[in-house]
């Protein structure tokens, strides 16, 4: 669920005129057509030799037994390169690059693998021309799948419309964001992972990253599968538009590029404590959730100013995005996932009640209702509250900043009976390690509301793994 972040990196080169009225049938503008490219023989058979390869492998990617098989296996995905640099011209460079990482991982025995120098060639971000197709194979783990750095072969498609590029190239500049959708995929990616994300591939060092893609596709059809039966269990009646998206993937697949486009570029934007994620520290868990809804509320607010837009495709996006904010988060990430430190929940459920006491959503005769004109004022006076509290970070120190967040969450979200934090029972002269470590897993549970609504969903969530567009 998490979205990538970063910084803006600069300006692209410019892309050639396309329509953006509908999905691609084939390569557009760059490239070689191909209208059926996940039945393509040369797929079949790379994707069939990297499949073979996976269960060899080890959680780092290295491969200790049966190593001949493997060599053959290697040598299958690296004789069908050419045909796909044939196809895609425009990553001719990262297929030469793949193949002599690919033979050199394999002459060198299988280790560890490392892929930096074909990783480094991958650049999607500098050609974002809607329905522009990619072959990406990398050993890598996939977030929300699994943490083994497996190969993994994945066909992709760009989304690019034509109102996503105006946003873009105007207030709401994004160098690295690139949505795309599915059009095949090895078994990696058969699981909740909606995200391709450069530091995810097994490499020697980490360079700078300059894009992070998103299969806006799989949150559309992910959205539409889990929004349909909880408004269908809730009794809620959906206003015109927001059905709307329950019947047509490609509306609501760009209606998520336009929140993702927002959302990516938010992290790295505002009055902020510094760093929000604290890279390569341990924080408590409800920091991640307020800087990932923090985003999502910033998108919420922007696509109301941009509901106003003079560009028809715009406003109609910008109401739409308003829907899938909401109902996304309060449907779908509040019950999705462990109750182990689950940040992206905690956030759905904090929106959820968040709007309930303020009472623009009632849940009343065991109906859901919403005041939908009230809406808009109630969100942004959440996403005002998490930004003043980031507003004050910059002057107090590590910790109080994390006391003044578990008080801002716990004003309206009840904790666990047990919480050490709740009744400030914590290491006030420790190290921020023993405050962390006061966390409960479960540190705000369920409310009876959601504790009854999990167990009615819980099949529908969970056919949602591994969902495209064919399945939406």
């Amino acid at each position: 669920m998490t979205r990538t972040s970063g910084a803006i990196l600069g300006e692209l080169e410019p892309t050639e005129p396309v329509t953006h009225d509908a999905p691609a049938s084939g390569v557009r503008a760059k490239g070689k057509v191909v209208e059926d490219l996940a039945s393509h023989p040369a797929w079949l058979r790379l994707k069939a030799a990297a499949s073979a390869l996976r269960p060899m492998q080890s959680q780092d990617g290295s491969v200790a037994k049966n190593r001949p098989a493997a060599a053959r296996h290697v040598n299958a995905i690296r004789a069908e390169l050419p045909t796909f640099a044939g196809i895609f011209p425009h990553d001719a460079a990262y297929l030469a690059a793949l193949d002599v990482d690919l033979a050199r991982w394999a002459d060198g025995g299988f280790g560890i693998p490392d892929f930096l120098d074909s990783l480094q060639e991958f650049q999607p971000q500098r050609d974002r021309i809607d329905g522009l197709r990619h072959l990406v194979l990398f050993p890598m783990y996939t977030q929300n799948g699994s943490s083994d750095r497996l190969v993994e072969a994945i066909l992709i498609e760009v989304i690019w419309p034509g109102f996503i590029d105006a946003l873009q190239s105007g207030d709401y500049s994004n160098a690295l964001f690139v949505p795309i959708r599915f059009i095949d995929f090895t078994d990696g990616y058969d699981t909740n992972s909606a995200v391709l994300f450069p530091e995810t591939v097994a490499m020697r060092e980490v360079p700078r990253f300059t894009w992070g893609a998103i299969f806006a596709d799989r949150e559309a059809a992910r959205f539409r599968r889990v929004v349909r039966a909880a408004s269908e269990i809730t009794k809620l009646q959906l206003p015109d538009d927001a059905a709307r998206m329950l019947d047509d993937q490609a509306l609501t697949e760009q209606a998520f590029v336009m929140w993702d486009l927002i959302h990516d570029r938010t992290h790295m934007r505002g009055d902020l404590p510094f760093d929000p994620f604290m890279i390569k520290q341990r924080m408590p868990f409800f920091l991640y959730s307020l800087e990932e809804l923090r985003c999502d509320l910033t998108a919420y607010r922007e696509a109301v100013k941009l509901e106003a837009s003079d560009d028809p495709a715009t406003a109609e996006h910008a109401k739409l995005v308003q829907y899938a904010v909401i109902f996304d988060r309060i449907f779908r990430f509040a019950i999705t996932g462990t109750r182990v430190r689950n940040y992206d929940g905690l956030g759905g459920q904090l929106l959820f009640a968040w709007l309930h006491q303020h009472h623009v959503l009632h849940w009343t005769d065991t109906q859901l209702t919403i005041d939908w004109p009230e809406v808009p004022a109630v969100v942004v006076a959440l996403s005002d509250a998490i930004n003043d509290l980031y507003w004050h970070s910059i002057d107090r120190p590590k910790v109080s900043h994390w006391l003044a967040a578990y008080d801002l969450v716990a004003a309206t979200l009840t904790p666990h009976p047990a919480s050490r934090w709740a009744v400030r029972d914590l290491p006030l002269d420790g190290p921020p390690k023993g405050y962390t470590d006061a966390v409960l897993d479960d540190e705000f549970p369920l409310s009876m509301f959601y504790e009854a609504l999990g167990k009615k969903m819980a099949t529908v969530i969970e056919s949602t793994a591994g969902i495209t567009a064919a399945h939406g």
